[in-house]
């Protein structure tokens, strides 16, 4: 009786840390801000950025680290600040660290806020690259800002995912705890040992 509370208690405290680590994405604690897919063109005054590879990894984002190559990649950047859109900005990818072009667009301005640039053959190689945006102003002056992301290192198993399989086998563990009473009896065998020791 006291084990089937205890695990219970500890399945009901799994879905919540499941349900609360959905509340940290992008940010984390208030005041705080963890979001490393952005770019800083002006003192407080930024531009977000998702990397996308809809062939190969359809329901995926990316943002650092793009995990094929030779793969239409898509760049989508959210203007965070409305004066943005009636400015023209300039967007260019390099592969570093020799700083060869592989992807450039005019300056020009996007009026909704959003700009997706389409890569169609992806990023010829393995390897570092940069992406250089460079906003420019009524006076002529440019600013640049960077980001660099890694491509073609292939797509690692997340934190989020590692934790969602555990939680499926704590929960098919415990669904063969509730009806196994053969399983059920060998559980509680070992709790008990635990306990005394």
């Amino acid at each position: 009786m006291n084990t089937t509370r205890i695990m219970r208690s500890s399945f009901i405290a799994l879905l919540g840390m499941l349900f609360s680590a959905s509340l940290l994405a992008h940010g984390g604690a208030a005041g705080t801000d963890t979001d490393q897919c952005k770019f800083e063109l002006e003192p407080e005054h930024w531009i977000h950025y998702t990397a996308y590879q809809p062939l190969a990894f359809p329901a995926e984002d990316f943002c650092a680290n793009i995990p094929d190559i030779n793969t239409m990649t898509l760049l989508v950047f959210d203007y965070q600040d409305v004066r943005f859109r009636n400015r023209a900005i300039e967007f260019e990818v390099t592969k570093e660290p020799e700083g060869t072009r592989v992807f450039f667009q005019e300056a020009k301005k996007h009026k909704s806020g959003s700009v997706k640039l389409t890569l169609p053959k992806g990023v010829p190689e393995a390897g570092k690259y940069l992406i250089h945006i460079t906003l420019l102003q009524g006076n002529g002056e440019r600013l640049d800002a960077h980001m660099g992301f890694t491509a073609g290192s292939g797509q690692s198993a997340s934190m989020k995912d590692l934790f969602m399989y555990a939680l499926f086998l704590f929960a098919g563990l415990y669904v063969l705890y509730l009806s196994h009473a053969g399983f059920k009896s060998k559980v509680d065998e070992i709790l008990a040992g635990i306990k005394k020791a």
